[in-house]
């Protein structure tokens, strides 16, 4: 028996061969309108839009930020650029590149350029590559993509051979991204230390550089400053005074002629950027492009035989008098132009780039004006770091002697001077550029040898008449070798002045040395520049050979 559901009608079956009548049919659906297709853009637009953008790059996001770099005293960072390149040779890479982060606001700032302008130009006609911070965008602090822009210029400078500026006025890593900024820098460095020896680094300091970013500069060739406007430090006024008590202005701290002076983190400082930049020029103009290549040679219009008289009276015969060792570098060198090396630090020793005959010479000179040119920790630095510059370039190398040995002291013994003075040693015996010693008056002990001494591997050593090689002077000498005699002298004065110029004539005079062949020539001082222009000349493709080694360890 079956139930059936209240309220449910039972199915009715359709009558057999009833035809089931269609569903009624779905009205369409209306048509979706669709807009027009916008117009391609003609090749005018897209031209337009390029040169809209390629502008803002240019221009910076704030108007008003130029003005206030301007208010600094302070250049753009394209301003910069065009005064250190040739005119019109400057090819940007990566001008509308943008950071990516976000956060912190980030997000809604994304400026061209990132605050770094990368290229290349020219200097004299010379390719150059060259990054310069721009101070109007984040301050010219690094972030991920600024640090990839520096990145692949280097990149680029190495794999060309050319020379590498950087232009440096940031405000350290950029906060708001974090440790990839701190990473950027890392990489920065590690191609710093490439490039060492490879092309020349150049650092030109324009404005602040603090903590970490300082670290760029100090692995380059050379650190070019402008007193009032650029500093460098690892921490601040603010930190020092926190964590010392001391109170320091920026400037007093880390500005220009605190690093040109006493630290001997800068080499050059100037007033001005026209001129700062200017003589980055003029550097480059005396450097090779590369490791693989010799310095431009530039003929001029000094005679290569031309006399120099007046090297006779310019350098005293007496030991005791002093002279401008500058004086003589402007007799020898071509049309008395040298561009000096450290010219405000470990002024001891005289460090520069000249020409000789058009060729380009570094010279290592001692200064009697200046702790009698006696060698201590700063000059031994100074001298050593120039050395192998020079020697990683293909520079030749001339060395000017006048030492009366390192300079003596409780504070230079405990400072270190025998590991710093063996630097310069080191430099010296390692070097495989031609090298030529000339030894004007004094060469006293150790600091003879360590002047590039026939001993050490100079090629040629030659010698004024008026020169006194030896262990010591001849007043210490007789007081050490005659020592029992004098004192037991009824005159030990008349007796100790008599055994001084015993010892003197004995092994002090100027042939000694050329005598036993520790000289290859003793010449007139008026010969002296014929005389290293024919020797330079001879050794011009001098070729030798290192150990094979993976590197040396030089003293620290």
């Amino acid at each position: 028996m079956h139930s059936t559901l209240v309220g449910t009608a039972p199915a009715v079956p359709a009558a057999a061969g009833a035809i089931a009548e269609p569903a009624p049919p779905v009205p369409p659906a209306a048509p979706v309108p669709v807009p027009p297709a916008a117009p391609a853009p003609t090749l005018a637009e897209l031209r337009a839009e390029l040169a809209r953008r390629k502008e803002a790059a240019v221009q910076g996001p704030d108007p008003a930020a130029t003005e206030r770099q301007h208010a600094k005293g302070k250049l753009t960072a394209r301003e910069r650029i065009g005064l250190l390149l040739d005119k019109d040779s400057f090819t940007e890479i990566e001008g509308l590149r943008r950071h990516r982060a976000t956060g912190f606001g980030m997000e809604a700032k994304k400026p061209y350029t990132d605050g770094v302008v990368t290229g290349w130009g020219t200097v004299h006609g010379r390719t150059v590559f060259v990054y310069a911070h721009d101070f109007r965008i984040f301050g010219g602090a690094l972030g991920e993509a600024h640090a990839a822009k520096i990145h692949k210029l280097m990149d680029l400078a190495l794999a060309a051979g050319a020379p590498l500026v950087s232009l440096n006025d940031g405000a350290g890593a950029r906060i708001q991204e974090g440790v990839t900024a701190l990473a950027g820098y890392g990489g920065i460095f590690q191609r710093n230390t490439r490039a060492s020896g490879v092309i020349p680094q150049i650092s030109v300091m324009l404005g602040p550089c603090a903590g970490g970013a300082a670290y760029s500069p100090a692995l380059t060739d050379f650190v070019f400053m402008v007193r009032g406007t650029s500093q460098m430090f690892l921490t601040g006024p603010d930190v020092v005074k926190t964590v010392t008590g001391e109170e320091v202005s920026h400037d007093g701290l880390g500005g220009a002629d605190v690093h040109a002076a006493t630290s001997g983190v800068a080499t050059f400082a100037y007033d001005d950027e026209e001129t700062c930049l200017e003589e980055v020029r003029f550097l480059l103009s005396l450097l090779p492009s590369n490791n693989r290549e010799l310095p431009p040679a530039a003929a001029g219009g000094d005679r290569a035989e031309r006399r120099t008289e007046s090297l006779a009276s310019l350098v005293p015969l007496s030991g005791k008098d002093s002279y401008d060792m500058r004086a003589v570098l402007e007799e020898i060198v071509d049309d008395g132009d040298y561009f000096e090396v450290h010219p405000a630090w470990a002024t001891n020793v005289v460090c520069a780039l000249a020409r000789l005959d058009g060729q380009v010479v570094g010279i290592v000179a001692n200064q009697p004006r200046a702790m009698a040119g006696a060698l201590d920790i700063s000059a031994s630095e100074k001298a050593a770091r120039f050395v192998q510059f020079c020697d990683a370039f293909n520079i030749a190398l001339i060395t000017l002697v006048d030492v009366p040995g390192f300079l003596p002291g409780v504070d230079q013994e405990h400072g270190g001077i025998i590991r710093h003075g063996a630097k310069l040693l080191y430099a010296y015996c390692n070097a495989t550029v031609p090298r030529i010693s000339l030894i004007l008056r004094k060469a006293y002990g150790g600091a003879y040898i360590v002047m590039d001494s026939q001993s050490i591997g100079a090629d040629l050593t030659y010698a004024w008449p008026s020169n006194e090689i030896a262990v010591m002077g001849a007043e210490g000498a007789a007081n050490v070798v005659f020592r029992r005699e004098i004192n037991a002298s009824e005159d030990p004065g008349a007796t100790r002045a008599r055994k001084v110029e015993e010892y003197k004539a004995e092994l002090m005079h100027p042939y000694y040395a050329a005598e036993r062949g520790l000289v290859d020539d003793v010449i007139d001082p008026a010969e002296t520049r014929g005389v290293l222009i024919r020797s330079l000349a001879m050794l011009r493709f001098k070729h030798a050979d290192l150990p094979s080694r993976k590197h040396g360890n030089p003293p620290a």
